[in-house]
């Protein structure tokens, strides 16, 4: 046979196997249509279609389709050879071997019963009879309008024009969207369960009908769609004339060629060789030979590999991502031999000492002897470990961590021994007894000799430093609050603060003419006050002749908590730290300006500072060598030029509250102590922000002092401890002030809550005087 009758016969087969599948297809149709209202129908009297016998060759149709309409592939080869063969088309039914697909129909109506039937022959070979004889044109055309468009969707516009909006948005509305004119589309009413469940049932092409909900309507699909639906549900191609194996077609070789594509004869350089080649082959063989190129070196593979090496070490996995090993267990030491030495095994009391440690910190395996490796007993704990090993493997992730190799030591500030920066005070020397209250303040005469000190019992004593002797006793008949001498040693004037009055006392003490110069300076005239006289005075200046030397009274408006001394001895200041309330009503009286005034012992006159005070002021030092005026407040300690009369810098410290403040004998550095229990050092020329912010104290810094000499600050605290520090201030601005924690002095006992009270340094030696709630004066000495 030659290759066009070949090629005839394939495309018969082609058209034969197509028209079987059409009309496969237009049976299940009619079927699927027929089965519900067969279902709901009661069966015909002896005239409607005929019973199926239990023990007949008939099978009924089931919506799958699976088995009962599929041809096998020996059924249509043998229908399409017999139809190739006779070169015309026969109908199916003709053929006795064939198997029958009847659709019998009782009745002409449609109220009549629809059943449909499978007749099988004993030769397995099925032929489809149709109950309408025009479906081939039928399918025709639906194939050909599905072959004209894909897509039914783009066709038919939506009649709903909401776009993606979800239909959630108009669940509490009466419509569900607009139409192409604007208008709601109204939403319908639904349809009880139970009359939807009987009106399916009546209808036969409910099974086609499918509910659009994003236009409210019922759609019914069409033969064309549900047959659509069908194959794909089948896996099969969506058309019916589509061949998914397709006769391959080589269009480059066949069987019947004749002539080759060129019958040019063969070139003779083909069989040359080619000199260019051979030039270039003897360039590199030069340029190998004197060493341009080089060859790379076969990889020798090592005869011998370590076993139990590290995989990080492999060569292969540098080019790849990073792996990362698994940790290795600890292996096995000598402690768990069955038979381990007598160094290895507890005694009892270390045994004994293990259940008091905490189960993380205790030994998991203690180490035992036994006479024979039989004897050893199963590890109780075996089959735990080894769980959780495979869970931390699992479960746990593994990252690369650097190591930095740094000793610790070498990230601690680089400081001086403490032996090189003796002296400083170390040890209690001395105390002074004889208060009956709390010592609320100390203070020092400036020669080093005298001691003064004020207490809560209303007394004010003076001592002798070196002796513990007290020399003199002043009843004050308040609470004292604050003790301070004059800079000046040939004028021992002391000046007492006790409720609202400040007395300058003569202590006695000093020669003939450094008394007379005293009583004359402590004698007042007249009841003088600073301003003219027809304003009320700020502070009344009387003469106080209760004691037995000379004092003067200066008496206040409000309660003194802090007197200081200017470096002259002819000046001092007082802070009356009063309620807002009080200050407001004193400032309307137009009694009262300020709470910080400034005393002329000399001239016997009291001026307010001319300075707006931001809060209420804690305490006030006067600069050690310029006309600086430093007050604190709460939250900040403000710098005033006196002789300018203006604000030179505000310093922040950061503090909940301020407690104290004292300067350092240069004037450019002070330090603050809060309630909080820190200590803040100020490098005024740094910055106003803290140079240094130490937490040394667990409660309250009552007092800070410097030396006027040493290189040393002190703080005391409620917490009956008192801090002392090497604090250098170098005369180089660019190097940084060296602070260095010395000493811890201890020894006073807790009174009511309160520890030490106030601090203050020796002038001229390494000795450190504190005052404590325990009504003791303590002297600590290098």
């Amino acid at each position: 046979m030659g290759a066009a009758g070949k090629k005839e016969k394939t495309t018969k087969k082609k058209e034969a196997k197509d028209a079987r599948g059409l009309k496969h297809e237009e049976a299940e149709e009619r079927v699927m249509e027929e089965a519900p209202r067969a279902r709901s129908e009661p069966e015909a009297p002896d005239g409607g279609g005929s019973p199926v016998d239990s023990g007949s060759d008939y099978e009924d149709y089931s919506e799958d389709g699976d088995s009962d309409f599929e041809l096998s592939e020996e059924d249509l080869e043998s229908g399409e050879e017999g139809a190739a063969g006779s070169g015309s088309d026969q109908d199916d039914s003709e053929d006795g071997n064939s198997e029958e697909f009847e659709l019998s129909e009782s009745g002409g109506s449609d109220s009549q019963e629809h059943k449909g039937f499978v007749k099988t022959s004993n030769k397995g070979k099925s032929i489809i009879n149709h109950a309408q004889d025009d479906s081939g044109s039928e399918i025709s055309e639906s194939d050909q309008r599905a072959e004209e468009s894909d897509s039914s969707e783009d066709e038919v516009p939506s009649r709903n024009t909401i776009g993606d909006v979800p239909l959630e948005w108009y669940r509490d509305e009466e419509h569900i969207g607009y139409d192409v004119k604007g208008k709601k589309i109204k939403k319908k009413e639904r349809q009880d369960k139970l009359d939807s469940f009987l009106a399916s049932a009546d209808d036969s092409k409910n099974w086609r009908k499918i509910h659009d909900e994003y236009n409210d309507e019922v759609v019914e699909l069409t033969k064309d769609e549900t047959r659509l639906i069908r194959r794909m549900l089948k896996g099969k191609a969506p058309h019916a004339g589509f061949d998914p194996y397709p006769d391959y077609v080589d269009f480059f070789k066949w069987d019947d060629a004749k002539h080759p594509l060129s019958n040019a004869p063969e070139p003779k350089r083909r069989f040359i060789p080619s000199k260019w080649e051979a030039k270039k082959v003897a360039k590199y063989v030069r340029a190998i030979r004197e060493g341009l190129i080089k060859l790379d070196k076969p990889k020798e593979e090592p005869r011998f590999y370590n076993l139990w090496g590290d995989d990080l070490n492999s060569k292969d996995r540098a080019g790849h991502l990073a792996y990362i090993p698994a940790p290795k267990p600890k292996l096995p030491g000598h402690e768990v031999s069955y038979n381990p030495s007598l160094e290895y095994i507890p005694t009892q009391e270390e045994i004994n000492s293990y259940e008091l440690m905490y189960e993380e910190d205790r030994p998991k395996f203690i180490p035992r002897r036994y006479t024979s490796f039989k004897s050893v007993p199963a590890y109780e704990n075996a089959v735990n470990e080894s769980f959780e090993r495979c869970m931390d493997l699992y479960m746990s992730y593994r990252a690369w961590k650097k190591r930095l190799n740094i000793d610790p030591e070498s990230l601690k500030p680089k400081l001086p021994n403490r032996k090189d920066l003796k002296p400083y005070p170390v040890t209690c020397y001395l105390e002074y007894r004889g208060h009956e209250g709390a010592v609320v303040s100390i203070s020092t005469e400036a020669s080093g000799q005298w001691i003064a000190s004020g207490s809560a019992d209303g007394t004010v004593r003076i001592w002798e430093v070196e002796t513990g002797r007290c020399c003199g006793v002043w009843s004050i008949g308040e609470s004292v609050q604050c003790v301070s001498w004059s800079p000046l040693s040939e004028l021992p004037i002391l000046a007492v603060a006790a409720g609202q009055d400040v007395l300058l006392l003569n202590t006695g003490l000093g020669n003939e003419e450094d008394q007379k110069k005293i009583k004359d300076l402590l004698q007042v005239e007249i009841s003088g006050t600073a301003g003219d006289s027809d304003e009320q005075p700020l502070v009344s200046w009387l003469q106080d002749d209760r004691h037995k030397h000379e004092a003067i009274r200066l008496r206040h408006f409000k309660t003194v908590t802090s007197v200081e001394w200017h470096r002259k001895g002819d000046y001092l200041s007082t802070v009356t730290p009063a309620d807002i309330l009080v200050v407001w009503y004193f400032m309307t009286m137009h009694l009262f300006d300020g709470a910080i005034l400034i005393h002329q012992l000399s001239k016997k006159l009291t001026q307010k500072i001319p300075f707006k005070l931001h809060g209420l002021p804690v305490t006030s030092v006067f600069h050690p060598s310029r006309s600086i005026f430093f007050v604190s407040t709460k939250k900040n300690v403000r710098v005033y030029d006196l002789l300018k009369q203006k604000l030179v810098k505000k310093l922040e410290t950061g503090l909940r509250e301020v407690s104290s403040i004292a300067i350092h004998p240069q004037g450019d550095n002070l330090i603050v102590g809060s309630r909080e229990g820190k200590l803040c050092w100020f490098d005024m020329d740094l910055s106003s922000q803290p140079y240094k912010t130490l937490q040394c104290h667990s409660k309250d810094i009552t007092n800070v002092a410097f030396h006027r000499s040493y290189p040393l600050f002190a703080s005391c605290s409620d917490d009956c401890t008192a801090y002392v520090f090497h604090g250098m201030v170098y005369s180089d601005l660019n190097q940084n002030p060296l602070i260095v924690p010395l000493e811890i002095l201890r020894g006073h006992v807790s009174s009511n809550g309160r520890g030490v009270m106030d601090c203050k340094f020796h002038p001229r030696q390494p000795w450190l005087f504190t005052a404590g709630a325990d009504s003791v004066v303590r002297l600590y000495c290098h």
